[in-house]
């Protein structure tokens, strides 16, 4: 929601100053009073989009295979939802992660069998919805019970398997964040690029028709170079950096169940195990010691 915003804020200054400025006046009132606001369609221009939109997709193609501008899309969708966990959806984290451990130290890991070997099919995993929904989540819990559960490694062998899996997630996160980067970088000099070819037609093909004809064909020339930059700065930029951080705040949830995980394969009591979790966390969605223990007095 943020980011609609912000792209409103963004889009609105920029047409409100354009129109102010070609309606003339001199004070504030009057350049808002004399504003034209028709004026901002003649920054529209087809052939300076299509040109833009050419070199921007071409060399998205060119610079990353089909995998990654697949994230690409979904990264920058993922932008308009915001933050992509609340503390209520940490809080159902942990009671999941409390209800598992305590049926592990009740009945030996082997207990865990049946919930870990099909997550899909867990009757523990569905009584939580946002955690059970998240394919990513719990597979990365699973694969990480799973060696512990056969007995194929021993406890304190679990943290670099899981540390390897975390570095490979991010990775493959920042893929489409680098893409997105390379074409803000890229979009001024597309918007020049843009802005030559309407000089080279202006000079081919306006010379003869008058002077009003040249500024029009100057005047797209130039809107191309705007595009561009504004494209890179106030656009893809800023997209890029919120893909980002949302990246790192997957990151964060992806720890929080690492962190669980190895500390209660390693002996420690399910509680504290949710508590070295809870340390993962950053302050907008970590809860206080004694609100995760009321809030899993109330799992299972």
């Amino acid at each position: 929601m943020l980011v609609i915003v912000g792209g409103l804020i963004i889009f609105i200054g920029v047409l409100t100053g354009f129109a102010m400025a070609a309606g003339g006046g001199h004070g504030l009132a009057e350049m808002f009073a004399k504003a034209e606001w028709g004026a901002a369609i003649s920054l529209v221009h087809a052939n300076e989009f299509i040109a833009l939109g050419g070199m921007v997709i071409g060399s998205m193609i060119l610079m990353a295979p089909m995998t990654v501008l697949k994230g690409v899309i979904s990264q920058t969708l993922g932008t308009l939802k915001g933050a992509p966990f609340s503390k209520a959806d940490y809080e159902e984290l942990f009671k999941c992660m409390y209800e598992l451990f305590q049926l592990g130290r009740r009945g030996g890991m082997i207990a865990l069998e049946e919930h870990v070997m099909n997550p899909e099919a867990s009757s523990l995993f569905s009584k939580y919805p946002k955690f059970h929904g998240n394919h990513h989540a719990v597979e990365f819990m699973c694969d990480g019970l799973k060696p512990i559960v056969d007995g194929r490694i021993k406890p304190d062998q679990l943290e670099p398997l899981m540390s390897k899996s975390l570095h490979v997630m991010e990775e493959e996160h920042h893929d489409p964040v680098l893409v997105l980067n390379k074409v803000s970088d890229g979009l001024p000099a597309f918007g020049i690029v843009a802005a030559v070819l309407g000089i080279i037609v202006v000079m081919m093909y306006k010379l003869g028709q008058g002077g009003e004809a040249v500024g029009q064909g100057i005047a797209t020339a130039l809107a191309g170079t705007f595009f561009g930059i504004f494209g890179s700065y106030c656009v893809v930029g800023p997209i890029a950096t919120c893909a980002e951080f949302n990246g790192h705040a997957e990151m964060a949830y992806m720890k929080a169940i690492k962190a669980g995980v190895v500390s209660f394969a390693n002996g420690l009591p399910p509680l504290v195990a949710c508590e070295v979790g809870r340390r993962e966390l950053t302050s907008d969605v970590r809860m206080g010691s004694g609100e995760l223990e009321d809030t899993l007095k109330s799992a299972g």
